[in-house]
């Protein structure tokens, strides 16, 4: 099982306790910015998002993931039944949960060497990161290698 754990009480507020159109907005919210998914459909059951739908790639897979997941109220997400084309070259990437004091110029230093690298963590999250200076502890990005 392909589960994704996250920080339930963080993120983007998009639904509140028992709200029984959760799975529909956790849904318009990716798509929003989609990364890259077609037909997508979301199930939501005491914080945990599941996620189904064709990718156009695996960072579109990894994008949808992280969307749903930063968002307030999600635990965990299933990304079992996001397919990815058979032959799409896969690319390796880290996943990050931004601390308290980050910024991508400090999360770049880290793992490139070169803060002003932050650009390239920005670039592979636009979906995620909306304002490259307003990212928040508990998120959780991609860094690609």
């Amino acid at each position: 099982m392909d589960l994704f754990n996250f920080a339930k009480n963080i993120g983007k507020k998009l639904f509140g306790n028992g709200d029984s159109g959760a799975a529909d907005k956790i849904k318009a919210h990716v798509l929003e910015d989609n990364p890259g998914v077609n037909n997508l459909e979301v199930t939501f059951d005491d914080g945990v998002a599941t996620l189904s739908g064709d990718c156009a790639d695996q960072a579109a897979r990894e994008k949808a993931i992280l969307l749903a997941g930063n968002v307030e109220g999600v635990e965990r997400v299933d990304g079992d039944a996001l397919k990815v084309p058979a032959g799409v070259q896969v690319e390796e990437v880290t996943y990050y949960e931004i601390q308290k004091g980050d910024t991508l110029w400090k999360v770049a230093t880290e793992f490139y060497g070169n803060g002003s690298k932050y650009t390239a963590i920005f670039e592979a999250n636009r979906e995620v990161i909306k304002n490259p200076d307003l990212i928040y502890p508990g998120q959780k990005i991609r860094i690609p290698k």
